[in-house]
């Protein structure tokens, strides 16, 4: 059996991957009474009365909302909500088997980013924390930024926050192997989606100051500034993507010269191998 016939029969077999259980046994009218009707009452008065009692008497503070509308699937692209449950079905299941918390696939029938907003909002009375995942850019990072301002709890999206963690942590363990400072590094990015500009974003932050980026348009340029979306005017707005000091800095080629680090983000075969040559000694190479 291949690894794909494989995963669609323990799919078939179990109907997907997460299941909801409950901590207590209903198995008594005592506990049906104070676990429902009438005793449940209780902690629904000490709530209205405190709110900020919800993550003692609920499970709210251990539950989290995977968010998704199916425009930006794993690689399979705009599949759309049903199509993207089983993966958000996965996320949820690796939420409970690493980390213990409880999280709930929400396969959203929409793809208008203000909507998203505004149902992220109305939901996050259940929920602890909100993992976007799989939602395409620009707009995942309008949502990110937006509910990150207006809510009170933690908002992640995976493909920003999680591969720029990813990436951080990579890059540092990979400074220490061939001997380089973190804040000498000269980093070529390729791709200024979403990943890629979390990337920058938190490399910045973590004292890098020479990030080059490149995307399908070319090298990203300030002058350029008018004929860029949301994003990349954003990175250059907040000074994260600086600008190669070289006469030639029209080409990818140009911008991996003498640089120590290249990221790609973006799609494959871009690189050759003589432009990995003609990088630093000890180049550090992440091809994701």
């Amino acid at each position: 059996m291949t690894l794909k016939e494989k995963s669609l029969f323990l799919h078939r077999k179990y109907k997907g991957k997460i299941e909801i259980k409950t901590k207590i046994k209903m198995d008594s009218q005592d506990v049906l009474s104070w676990a429902y009707s009438p005793g449940v009452a209780e902690p629904c008065r000490v709530i209205a009365n405190n709110p900020n009692e919800v993550d003692t008497y609920t499970n709210r503070g251990n539950t989290i909302a995977i968010v998704t509308d199916g425009s930006a699937v794993l690689g399979l692209g705009n599949i759309g909500p049903k199509a993207a449950l089983p993966v958000m079905e996965g996320k949820a299941a690796l939420f409970k088997s690493f980390g213990g918390v409880d999280a709930m696939p929400i396969c959203l029938d929409t793809q208008d980013p203000d909507e998203i907003i505004q149902i992220c909002k109305a939901l996050a009375p259940t929920f602890g924390g909100i993992n976007l995942e799989d939602i395409s850019a620009p707009k995942c990072m309008k949502i990110l930024d937006t509910l990150e301002r207006e809510l009170d709890i933690p908002v992640f999206h995976d493909d920003q926050d999680g591969t720029a963690i990813v990436v951080a942590a990579a890059l540092i363990n990979s400074a220490i192997l061939v001997n380089k400072g973190l804040n000498s590094l000269e980093i070529t990015l390729c791709g200024t989606g979403a990943a890629g500009n979390a990337i920058a974003r938190l490399l910045k932050s973590m004292g890098i100051h020479k990030i080059y980026a490149y995307n399908k348009d070319g090298v990203i340029q300030k002058a350029n500034y008018d004929t860029y979306d949301y994003a990349i005017q954003g990175i250059i707005d907040d000074n994260i993507i600086d600008e190669k000091p070289s006469r030639n800095n029209n080409t990818l080629a140009d911008l991996i010269e003498n640089t120590d680090v290249f990221i790609g983000v973006s799609v494959g075969d871009l690189v050759t191998e003589s432009m990995i040559k003609s990088m630093n000694d000890k180049p550090i190479v992440f091809a994701m």
